[in-house]
């Protein structure tokens, strides 16, 4: 599967599953701090970020509020995926 996952003003194109509200936050930890040489843990495996796809293959996204808001062109790509029915998830809020 390929999802978004949005953190404050940065964004992930990810190739796996549709991750837990868990997940979508280490996944966000770990990809958001440049780590040098650092390998990939294991529960974060079945994701990788993907350099090279096409938004109407985008099948879930998730939203992690960061420091800042979503960029403008962030923003657009979300309106467009909530308008073809895909769920736009917030890990703020409790009713995942």
């Amino acid at each position: 599967m390929l999802g978004l996952l949005v953190h404050g003003d940065n964004h992930f194109v990810v190739r796996g599953p549709f991750p837990s509200r868990a997940m979508a936050l280490e996944l966000v930890r770990h990809w958001s701090i440049i780590q040098i040489g650092a390998t990939t843990p294991d529960a974060l495996a079945p994701w990788r970020i993907s350099t090279r796809e096409f938004r109407e293959n985008l099948q879930w996204a998730v939203v992690v509020p960061g420091e800042s808001d979503a960029s403008p062109a962030v923003a657009v790509l979300l309106k467009e995926l909530s308008g073809r029915g895909i769920v736009i998830h917030n890990s703020s809020l409790e009713d995942w």
